[in-house]
């Protein structure tokens, strides 16, 4: 079935398992959803759902026991350039300045590097680090370095950026900073995202749609649009709207829920 020229990835009957007889698990089962292009796509669901694992496959780095992941038409078989992924931790080296961690893709891939640093610089404004570009990671704090991380992922302009919990270990205040920061970005440039989370709030802040994972065996339990206007404020958390999407996705968690 050919694939729709807005659907950045197509993801069908999707499956992961690991070992063999008694000892088998099965991570992922039956996996099927696409994304189109320029929109926020959520993902959460419990811990050891398969949600990273699920990430892994889409970035190339895990391949799949089953099914199919596609990314514009053509099948996802490993790493690409086009793919850009932002992990739990920043992951940043220490003895390059903030400037020269964001520069790294560009050094790696051989890119125009006069014209990826102007982007650098720009990207790195827009999130509200101009002024830093010659710190190292040691001066930031965690909310920062996560920025310098996104700013990484987003400077060879992916096809799709890949984001696997990234707030999970800030605190509860720079996380919703962070929220409404990525929110404001992604309002800006409409990169098209899969974004990775066990916190149900999370979810429905930032998707445009939310799929929900079921506990392993990891299946689409629903999924659903978000209809909420944008730019979302944190005050609209406190709403019957956003209530009703944070009470549908505990609905399909079997009210049990992952964290709020």
């Amino acid at each position: 079935m050919p694939v729709p020229v807005d659907d950045v990835i197509s993801v069908e009957h999707l499956a992961l398992s690991y070992g063999r007889g008694a000892s088998r698990v099965v991570a992922l089962r039956d996996i099927s959803f696409r994304i189109a292009d320029a929109t926020f796509t959520v993902v959460v669901g419990p811990s050891g759902c398969g949600k990273s694992t699920l990430l892994k496959i889409l970035a190339g780095l895990l391949p799949p026991t089953g099914g199919t992941a596609e990314l514009r038409g053509q099948p996802i078989t490993g790493p690409r350039r086009d793919i850009g992924v932002v992990f739990q931790t920043p992951v940043l080296f220490p003895w390059r300045s903030v400037l020269g961690n964001v520069m790294l893709p560009a050094d790696v891939q051989g890119l125009d590097r006069a014209a990826m640093q102007r982007r650098a610089l720009e990207l790195l404004g827009q999130v509200g680090l101009g002024g830093f570009e010659q710190r190292y990671p040691r001066e930031l704090s965690g909310g920062m370095q996560q920025r310098v991380g996104l700013v990484r992922a987003l400077l060879h302009d992916p096809a799709i950026l890949l984001m696997d919990e990234p707030f999970s270990a800030l605190d509860a205040m720079t996380r919703e900073g962070m929220m409404v920061e990525l929110q404001r970005v992604w309002l800006a440039r409409r990169v098209t995202v899969l974004f990775i989370t066990h916190s149900i709030a999370e979810a429905v802040f930032l998707g445009d749609r939310v799929i929900v994972l079921t506990p392993r065996p990891g299946m689409i339990g629903d999924a659903f649009e978000v209809e909420l206007p944008r730019p979302r404020t944190l005050e609209m958390m406190n709403t019957e709207g956003f209530g009703r999407c944070v009470a549908r996705v505990r609905a399909a968690l079997g009210g049990k829920g992952a964290a709020a």
